[in-house]
């Protein structure tokens, strides 16, 4: 049972740096994106991968909250997770998915959210083993 905690928790640890890290990259994308024809840069197909991310990002915060769950029995990480997960899917997968600055602050937020959700699994998690 110890090394399914410490699996949970590294997953969990996954799930929030690498939602918090998309949120700043959704966040400075737009700048990135301007600067770059200045350089003579273009980046060609790359953008769409956000939408990768996305999926990933639905399979690991699912699979995580899912496992915190069945150990604190508490729903307040997918009150985060949910609609983390809508605006990151609408903003990958809808008329949204333009990559203008409506398109960075969805996916913003819907990062942050899905970090948050990650951070408070962890904390329930925690809390459920010390107490």
């Amino acid at each position: 049972m110890a090394a399914q905690d410490s699996a949970l928790r590294r997953a969990d640890r996954v799930g929030f740096a690498a939602s918090f890290l998309c949120a700043i990259h959704c966040a400075l994308f737009p700048i990135l994106l301007a600067l770059l024809p200045a350089f003579g840069l273009n980046l060609g197909g790359w953008i769409d991968l956000d939408q990768a991310f996305v999926v990933f990002a639905t399979l690991l915060g699912a699979t995580t909250l899912t496992l915190g769950w069945r150990r604190h029995r508490a729903f307040r990480a997918w009150a985060l997770l949910l609609p983390g997960l809508a605006l990151v899917w609408a903003g990958s997968f809808s008329q949204l998915h333009d990559h203008t600055i409506g398109h960075a602050l969805v996916m913003t937020i819907g990062g942050l959210l899905l970090a948050g959700a990650h951070l408070l699994n962890l904390r329930l998690a925690h809390a459920h083993r010390v107490g």
